[in-house]
């Protein structure tokens, strides 16, 4: 088994060293600078990790499909800022704002392309697996997205709906990273399905917890401004929730913040305000972080199907790291 240390080496590493085509500048540039502005890598990070349980080494067989991972992962996110008209990423300026949004299609056009060369270098014996299980991950990630996107729409969408909606827009990317990372590694497919469900559950508790810090966090910390989702009126958990539980006079009251205008920068503040004490006062901040604890906790379940001992505390602690920031 592969040190914890030695894996953040290897992540480190590999994302100081990657390399894109140095031209055409105006279409690489933006590729350079989304891998620059940082980010966890837990995706590549957790491929590695699931690998390390079955293999004391990393080699070119499972680093570059690691990264290929990140660079998908990368490439949603220039597009998702488009779609959200998101100034900032990470605390500095998305793609689109720094150079357009022309030139932020066409650059993650062709980084979702790299994360597919990236991930055809996963050892022959296993190569077709692997990338059905990529390709398939890659259409759902898609799929995930329209239905976000088709829920601003609507006034209120059931909760089963919503988790439906981010299983496929950020869980199968992670369970897609933990499996990788074990295929490639030489699990049997029981080993693998298991932790496809540790990796599924962990997204989920992991994009509750980004709905509840959108509201919730430190603007320093998450990176990008505070409220985004009750300015832009999306359907995060919370808000969800907050339908759930709201009646009567508090029912409309949500309605109407929720549709309140944000064309000045004092309405956007004003409309992330009233929002964000209805929320206080329905308790869904709290329901969120319970939400997120069961789901960890259905992540360890199935991490416990795999693993014992020295190498299920690997996990535990990976799941621990991941949500943590929520409390």
């Amino acid at each position: 088994m592969i040190k914890e240390e030695t894996i953040d080496s290897a992540v480190k590493a590999l994302f100081s060293d990657i390399r894109f085509p140095d031209e055409p500048a105006g279409l690489y540039d933006p590729l350079r600078y989304m891998i620059a502005i940082g980010g966890k890598k837990l995706r590549p990070r957790l491929c590695l990790t699931t690998y390390s349980l079955y293999k004391d080494s990393f080699g070119p067989e499972i680093l570059e499909p690691a990264a290929g991972l990140e660079v998908f992962h990368s490439f949603t996110l220039i597009h998702d800022d488009i779609m959200d008209r998101s100034p900032l990423r990470r605390g500095v300026d998305t793609v689109w704002k720094k150079w357009s949004p022309d030139t932020a299609i066409l650059s993650g056009d062709v980084m979702c392309i790299d994360s597919y060369s990236r991930v055809a270098k996963a050892p022959r014996e296993c190569l077709d697996e692997a990338l059905e299980l990529f390709s398939r991950t890659a259409a759902q990630v898609c799929e995930g997205q329209q239905f976000d996107m088709e829920f601003e729409s609507r006034e209120t969408v059931p909760m089963d709906e919503y988790m439906n909606m981010i299983g496929l827009k950020t869980g199968v990317l992670i369970a897609c990273a933990a499996e990788m990372g074990a295929l490639i590694g030489g699990a049997s497919a029981e080993e693998r399905s298991s932790l496809y469900e540790y990796g599924y559950n962990l997204g989920l508790a992991f994009q509750v917890a980004d709905d509840y810090l959108d509201v919730f966090g430190d603007e320093k910390v998450f990176g990008k401004p505070i409220g985004g989702d009750i300015a832009n009126s999306k359907k995060s958990w919370l808000t969800v929730r907050a339908f759930e539980k709201a009646e009567g006079g508090a029912a409309a009251d949500l309605k109407r913040a929720m549709a309140m205008s944000v064309e000045t920068a004092g309405e956007r503040e004003e409309k992330i305000a009233e929002v964000k004490a209805l929320y206080q006062e329905l308790g869904v901040g709290r329901d969120a972080q319970d939400a997120i604890l069961r789901l960890n906790q259905k992540a360890l379940e199935a991490a416990l199907k795999v693993c014992d001992g020295d190498r299920f505390i690997v996990l535990r602690d990976f799941a621990r790291r991941l949500i943590g920031r929520t409390y």
